[in-house]
């Protein structure tokens, strides 16, 4: 017989029948007892949650003073938000703010934003550089995945900075810095 193996939460037992043929033996941990899912708490709304999309581009204006906004429609039930649902115009340079002002105010690691494609801002290109369909759908993309990051943190979800770039038409550049109270 093989000496017994031990991990933290299993026991393996290896038993030889015979020369040639071996046999592993598995003893788990006692199984979780849950209870049954109804088709109510199968198929109803999840108990807590935050959707966020980043979508319909829009470029305004003409020249130097040309820029996208995206519109941020965010749905939630979670009790810190004073508004269950909303959407707003953003564009790229406010979510540049909100990230400068949760690297300043907050606790967490506020992830990359996508980058400013300084090469595509170049003049006598000969396409329409970050005005151009695919660098819009790939930086829209790329949006949608940093909010979703910074909205998905518990301590993120608590800053002004981000109820007033989610909920409020305008951001006041001016506010004061801090957490939302419930």
């Amino acid at each position: 017989m093989y000496p017994y193996l031990r991990s933290r939460l299993e026991r393996w037992d290896i038993v030889a029948h015979n020369a040639c043929k071996h046999v592993l033996c598995v003893s788990l941990p006692p199984a979780v007892h849950s209870l049954p899912q109804d088709l109510t708490d199968a198929y109803g709304p999840p108990s807590n949650f935050l959707e966020i999309d980043i979508f319909n581009p829009q470029t305004v204006g003409v020249g130097r003073a040309r820029f996208t906004t995206y519109e941020v429609r965010m749905r939630t039930n979670l009790p810190i938000f004073k508004l269950k649902e909303s959407c707003v115009r953003r564009r790229y340079s406010d979510f540049e703010w909100l990230k400068n002002e949760l690297e300043r105010d907050s606790k967490i690691v506020v992830p990359p934003l996508p980058g400013k494609a300084l090469k595509r801002q170049l003049p006598f290109r000969g396409d329409e550089g970050i005005f151009e369909e695919s660098f819009i759908e790939e930086r829209r993309q790329g949006l949608e995945q940093f909010i979703n990051k910074i909205a998905g943190h518990p301590l993120a979800q608590n800053e002004r900075c981000l109820h007033m770039f989610l909920q409020e038409e305008a951001i006041d550049r001016n506010y004061v810095p801090g957490k939302v109270r419930q």
